[in-house]
């Protein structure tokens, strides 16, 4: 799939990024990986992202990420795949270039490491990353990593490859000088925590689209959330805000890192052998598992 390809993929559906399936000791687990990920695109998602955020991107090694996506490639017939990517700028085209070997649609550039940059240095990241490969490149503003429109449009301007602008900052008020300045130029993303909370207010800045964390769990949920919203039917989005999605929250705002750790116990619910996260992350106590269970029971497949 190339570049403009991809683009219009993103632009056509509920994304989502499966999680990471791991063993009891720690290890990727292909094969239930692979069935969670075939169940998956059987939904219609356009694009599945591989090893991103949801997926514990940053508790993986670089030297694992390009299985992760072999694996979902070979699961997800005609559905594209990206893959998170991230890190300093060396570690993070080295990733670029595995992946795309491994064959990967895109890449979603995830933040740096740690520290802080200015626009100057974040511009000489993105760019060298993106002119280190031939697929779509998308950035991910959100943390220590927010690029202005300015430094996106000078971007735009060199590298013919990065099609995508995804947002998790929750600054409605840059997002919108960043539509507003790039146009159709990029495909917009929400990417906030459990996005139908915002997808709204995404949706009035110019976000066609955003990624669904509970569509690993409960894929038909949301797509109904989805096209209800494309339909304006609001009504219909406030109740399932207030029957699922503000339930969910509290559990997800009981600890932290559970905006990863519930969603993981929601796929186990649904009957995939996803394993544990990894560490620094931990899972659901006994208490939240049975709250999941009882929010899913009506959604079970």
């Amino acid at each position: 799939m190339n570049p403009q390809q991809l683009k219009a993929a993103l632009g056509s559906g509920l994304l989502s990024f499966p999680v990471t399936h791991f063993d009891r000791n720690g290890k990727f687990a292909p094969e239930s990986y692979k069935a969670h990920v075939e169940w998956l695109a059987s939904y219609n998602a356009p694009v599945l992202f591989a090893a991103g955020g949801t997926g514990e991107f940053f508790s993986l090694s670089p030297s694992e990420i390009p299985a992760i996506v072999s694996a979902a490639k070979e699961a997800a017939g005609k559905t594209a795949i990206v893959s998170g990517c991230g890190y300093g700028t060396e570690i993070a085209v080295e990733i670029a270039k595995s992946v795309e070997k491994a064959g990967a649609d895109g890449i979603l550039l995830l933040p740096h490491y740690l520290i802080d940059a200015p626009q100057e240095g974040l511009y000489a990241h993105v760019k060298k990353v993106c002119q280190s490969v031939g697929f779509g490149v998308m950035v991910y503003n959100r943390d220590n990593s927010v690029l202005h429109a300015d430094t996106l449009a000078r971007l735009c301007d060199e590298c013919p490859n990065l099609i995508g602008f995804k947002d998790g900052t929750g600054d409605i008020g840059l997002v919108r000088q960043v539509t507003s300045t790039i146009g159709d130029r990029l495909m917009y993303l929400g990417g906030m925590p459990t996005a139908e909370l915002f997808a709204e207010a995404y949706l009035g800045a110019g976000f066609t689209t955003y990624s669904s964390a509970v569509f690993n769990f409960v894929p038909g949920l949301a797509n109904d959330f989805y096209g209800a919203l494309r339909a304006g039917e609001r009504a219909k989005c406030e109740q399932l805000l207030k029957d699922f999605f503000y339930p969910f929250m509290k559990i997800r705002n009981r600890g932290k890192g559970y905006a990863v750790s519930a969603v993981k116990a929601g796929v186990r619910i649904q009957g995939f052998d996803a394993g544990p996260v990894r560490t620094p992350l931990t899972d659901l106590t006994g208490e939240e598992m049975g709250m999941m269970e009882a929010l899913i029971a009506p959604y079970r497949r």
